[in-house]
């Protein structure tokens, strides 16, 4: 069979829970195809699978968005994010070259990044079964839904409700998140080697702190002052801290930054989380599902979008609390709490543990390929 990937803007994030289920598909033998946005190109060069790139929304109209997301109230946020970014301008632009793939390369199954509408509206007109691989938290993703409705109405009437029935896969347990969908399949990842990190910090034995704050806060103006607010938070941690950045932000912009401190633009999560302590984040859904599935107790720091929500639940579960953006003091007392409380941690490893009790995608890859074949 022939699967396509269909990725929108957002980075890693959204990019990364599609990569879980094409490996699944390039194991059984299926041949592959991402495509999305052109600002992927290289992200999805480092999967290894084959990628085509599309049309995007220019800067000029982007930038505007995204530098709301993070002050507006949340409901205008959600409409900002979902309908106008997600629903029309990214759809509009990706919708020529998807339909260009699908009429030359003809899949026989989409995979959708839940933000992305274009290859929706392709899949219905060319009766191609399609499922969404989530992103985020299921209620989330309805909601995320329900807020583009009205652009995804201007694409086709009954579209909403279509994606409202679509396939839902999910790596989240059923514990920290119930889901809305009809047919939600959960799974996990086969557990991979993991690299060995440079010893940077040589001689230093404390506990290991990861901070994150995933790749879309490097395109904000604010990004800096968030950095710097999370560099004074560790600045007295008597811990190993590893600070990413990502590939949008120059990491020079940050002076000079404490010994115990490490600052990388990127490095791969699941070699990182292996053998982190703690996660400092934004409560980015890549993230928070990174940390869970190694057992790793969360502070979660959130500034936009489902990172509110997330980590509200990360903390009603035990595995972790939340502090303020721009509370330094704030976030360093939640990192020192939860390294000195045990209980935290084993809160994160009962949600590991249920991770790791759901199906491997390759068993439930295997199921949605032959409902659709």
């Amino acid at each position: 069979m022939r699967i396509l990937a269909a990725c929108s803007l957002g980075g890693a994030g959204h990019l990364n829970p599609l990569v879980a289920v094409l490996a699944a598909a390039r194991r059984q033998g299926h041949d592959t195809l991402v495509v999305g946005p052109a600002a992927l190109t290289e992200m999805v060069a480092r999967t290894g699978f084959e990628f085509r790139a599309g049309g995007e929304p220019a800067e000029a109209e982007v930038a505007p968005i995204r530098e709301q997301l993070p002050v507006v109230p949340a409901a205008e946020a959600s409409i900002l994010g979902n309908c106008e970014l997600f629903g029309r301008l990214a759809a509009r632009a990706l919708l020529p070259a998807m339909a260009a793939t699908c009429e030359e390369w003809r899949p026989d199954l989409i995979l959708r990044d839940p933000c992305e509408y274009a290859s929706a509206v392709v899949a219905h007109d060319r009766a191609i079964p399609a499922a969404q691989v989530a992103i985020s938290l299921a209620e989330a993703e309805a909601g995320s839904i329900d807020a583009a409705s009205p652009a995804l109405e201007e694409h086709r009437a009954g579209l909403t409700a279509e994606l409202r029935a679509s396939p839902y896969l999910t790596r989240f347990p059923a514990s920290l998140d119930p889901s809305p969908f009809a047919t939600t399949l959960r799974f996990r990842e086969p557990v991979t080697g993991v690299a060995r990190l440079p010893d940077w910090w040589p001689g230093a034995t404390g506990p290991l702190v990861y901070v994150s704050y995933g790749g879309v806060l490097g395109h904000m103006t604010r990004a800096a002052d968030a950095y710097r607010t999370a560099l004074a938070a560790v600045a007295d941690l008597d811990a190993r801290v590893l600070l990413t950045v990502g590939h949008a932000f120059d990491p020079a912009a940050l002076g000079p930054v404490p010994p115990h401190v490490h600052v990388e633009r990127w490095v791969d999560q699941t070699d990182i989380l292996a053998r982190a302590d703690l996660v400092v984040c934004h409560g980015g859904s890549g993230t928070i599902y990174g940390a869970l599935a190694a057992g790793v107790p969360v502070v979660a720091v959130p500034m936009f979008a489902d990172q509110f929500e997330n980590a509200r639940r990360v903390t009603a579960s035990g595995a972790g609390v939340t502090a303020a953006d721009g509370d330094a003091p704030g976030i360093a007392a939640a990192a020192r709490r939860v390294l000195a409380e045990p209980l935290y941690a084993r809160a994160a490893g009962r949600i590991a543990a249920e991770m790791g009790a759901a199906p491997l995608i390759d068993d439930l890859f295997d199921q949605l390929v032959r409902n659709h074949s």
